[in-house]
């Protein structure tokens, strides 16, 4: 079993510091971010430069140079809806620590994002939705099943799309989360990877219950066989909740400094 895997979420052109700085190119905040969350114990590091119309390809460009000449090839996802922007970012990108992951595709408009992944040996998170969230497990089902033969199709490797179930907010979706922990458990059952926007399940709680939140949402679904998610890092409470949970589930050795390595 491989350990699982966290995608920092912080650099994001949603922060009015990093939309800042990629628009000046001003090195110091972004680097300042991911030496903070590859700190923290992140696998990869999400790059979300937004929409990105105008100068898309070449900030994709800069940015992943700049992360990866300054942390040792750290492995990267690239996120935009700006295509040919992941793909220039893709033609700089150094694989020896992990293939770049593109961010995102589903079954629906976005379904070219798995082509794009195809055509460049990437590694592709895929959205278990089309237009809107799905309706239950059943839609759920469809829409992987529809995306996996369809990278399969193209040439990739099962274990290069990674299927997203989409996190639902609890509060006004509290009926709703034991179906997607069941989703959870269908994927790994068929022997798939999956991952998610872990904090969007506790959207819009008080900011001192999200860690609590999160970290218990995180165990149950690493119980149901989940193998990664987009998460802050810096949430210390998390990533404590994460590593002990590899401890348990056999992924990791255990040693009494688990929690610093």
């Amino acid at each position: 079993m491989a350990k699982f895997i966290t995608i920092g979420e912080r650099i994001h052109c949603i922060s009015p510091v990093i939309r800042k700085a990629m628009a000046e190119r001003d090195p110091e905040p972004i680097l300042k971010r991911a030496k903070e969350q590859l700190d923290a114990g992140a696998t990869y590091l999400d790059v979300n430069i937004g929409p990105a119309e105008n100068d898309g390809e070449d900030l994709m460009k800069w940015a992943v140079k700049l992360l990866q000449e300054n942390f040792d090839n750290v492995p990267l996802a690239l996120d935009t809806a700006n295509m040919k922007a992941i793909e220039a970012g893709i033609s700089v990108y150094n694989r020896s620590k992990g293939k770049p992951i593109v961010n995102s595709a589903d079954a629906g408009d976005r379904i070219g994002y798995i082509d794009l992944a195809a055509a460049n040996d990437a590694i592709v998170i895929a959205l278990c939705s089309a237009n809107g969230i799905a309706a239950d497990n059943d839609e759920r089902m469809m829409h992987c099943q529809n995306m996996l033969e369809h990278g399969m199709m193209l040439g990739m490797e099962s274990d290069d799309l990674w299927f997203d179930p989409l996190f639902l907010v609890i509060k006004g979706m509290q009926d709703k989360q034991m179906e997607f922990l069941e989703a959870i458990k269908m994927f790994s059952d068929m022997g798939l990877n999956s991952t998610g926007g872990l904090s969007n399940n506790s959207n819009g709680m008080p900011k001192h219950i999200r860690p609590i939140m999160d970290s218990a949402m995180v165990a149950m679904c690493m119980m149901q066989g989940l193998t990664s998610a987009i998460v802050n890092p810096c949430d210390l409470r998390l990533m404590e909740t994460i590593k002990s949970c590899d401890i348990i589930k056999n992924n990791n050795l255990y040693a009494d400094s688990y929690l610093e390595i």
